[in-house]
């Protein structure tokens, strides 16, 4: 069986953090194939656009899509702050997400004539989020350097809901209106179930982390998804509200954008687009019986993508979490990953329970031992740490998260694993759980 030589990763910018970029891209060992996610289902939908390309593709299906919303709610005299997230620039080096954030502000000003608009960046942790990407795509420009970035930590605002008071970031709402601009990447099914996805950024990205608490602790998994909906559906935020956008996407790359002034109508739409064009993808990668996994990617531990899917599906299988009547299993320990390579992440020392951990760098091996990570080891290469993921794991499998969409980079007998199973994976899916997942949401079964 022959595969295509690895593909070419998204590049890592430079670090204003002082991270080291890493001297060799995982891609580059001389045993790695890629296998394409459309030679596996030819039924994903195909991109528009993916990483390197030309982003005019993406500027037009953004104002197809925002052809028809209603922006009679923002006048010219209001202040308009345009919402996005951190983590959208995560998929396909940012170029996208970026362009339908480039796209969103030069039809509003061109149809309302307003222009007190401010573009606010809602990063997870760390400021330098924000002044690394921000820069990089050119938006502190086009947005005439009205841009301003918040966090969990930031002074919060309340917000009466029907389950209580819960608090936001204060200065993401401080405005007259706001455009909620996200992305539909699935990461993180094992927690939102792909259940209101569209409105997890309510609490992730705009919420104060009390907040932010009570949808990650104080709620079973599932239901934990009221908290984001009844925030948006508050009298404070529909007030605030013109409508949203979304970047689409299959694990081919981006699909077009989907706008809408009714969010939860929104919503909707994205999810059956997602359940057809990841559902199987998800399916396969909870089939895999062991591998090694290589993190190589410029964003944080599990939001690294492999063909379009982020590593923290593959940590948290191989339970299949869009079946909304299986209760998930209690840790998130996948079996199947026999070991784990750091080649480079955001400072983010994250760990899986019982997995051997090496790292191609020993000061990232120090940060994981200070967050009493103990299965750790350091090694001064990529190659070094390859050696002893094989000697630990007992397989010389390995997949590599490094930010690829389209297709997967991998060992050959990897690949000849995904492509084995891939036919199976197709039946069962179309035939048994893609009508389920759509029945238990109260999905329509169209066609696509």
């Amino acid at each position: 069986m022959t595969f295509d030589p690895a593909v070419t990763p998204p590049h890592l910018p430079e670090s204003t953090s002082g991270f080291h970029l890493p001297s060799m891209r995982a891609s580059e060992l001389h045993d790695m194939v890629s296998v394409d996610v459309r030679e596996l289902f030819p039924d994903i939908e195909p991109p528009i656009h993916n990483y390197g390309q030309d982003p005019t593709s993406v500027r037009e299906a953004a104002e197809r899509a925002l052809a028809g919303i209603d922006m009679s709610k923002i006048k010219p005299e209001h202040s308009l702050n345009i919402l996005c997230s951190e983590h959208g620039f995560g998929m396909m080096g940012g170029a996208a997400y970026a362009e339908m954030l480039k796209t969103v502000r030069d039809i509003v000003v061109e149809r309302t004539g307003c222009r007190r608009i401010q573009l606010g960046f809602a990063c997870g942790l760390s400021k330098s989020e924000g002044i690394e990407t921000l820069p990089e795509h050119g938006l502190d420009d086009h947005y005439e350097g009205k841009v301003f970035q918040f966090g969990p930590y930031d002074k919060g605002v309340a917000i009466d809901t029907e389950i209580g008071r819960l608090y936001s970031i204060g200065k993401a709402f401080k405005a007259d209106r706001i455009i909620h601009c996200h992305y539909d990447d699935p990461r993180e099914v094992h927690f939102h179930r792909l259940n209101g996805r569209a409105l997890k950024a309510f609490t992730m990205s705009y919420a104060r982390l009390e907040t932010r608490s009570v949808y990650h602790l104080q709620f079973p998994t599932q239901s934990a998804n009221l908290v984001p909906r009844m925030i948006y559906e508050s009298k404070f935020i529909q007030d605030k509200w013109a409508f949203g956008m979304s970047l689409l996407s299959s694990p081919a790359g981006v699909t077009g954008v989907e706008a809408d002034n009714d969010l939860i109508a929104m919503d909707k739409r994205i999810t059956v687009a997602t359940l057809r064009n990841y559902g199987k993808m998800f399916k396969l990668f909870e089939e895999l019986e062991g591998c090694i996994v290589v993190i190589d990617g410029h964003r944080w531990l599990h939001y690294c993508h492999a063909g379009g899917i982020t590593s923290c599906h593959l940590f948290f299988g191989p339970h299949d979490h869009l079946d909304l009547d299986a209760e998930p299993p209690a840790t998130g320990s996948n079996p199947a990953v026999k070991a784990l390579v750091i080649n480079y992440m955001w400072k983010q020392a994250f760990a899986m329970q019982g997995v051997p951990t090496i790292s191609a760098k020993p000061s990232v091996a120090k940060l994981f031992r200070r967050r009493a990570v103990t299965d750790i080891y350091p090694e001064e290469t990529l190659h070094d740490a390859m050696e002893k993921a094989y000697e630990v794991a007992g397989t010389r499998k390995v997949m590599v998260f490094d930010g690829t969409y389209g297709a997967i980079n991998c060992t050959a007998d990897l690949a000849a694993e995904l492509k084995e199973k891939a036919p199976h994976v197709a039946t069962q899916v179309d035939e048994e759980l893609l009508p389920k997942w759509m029945r238990q949401r109260g999905l329509e079964m169209t066609k696509p």
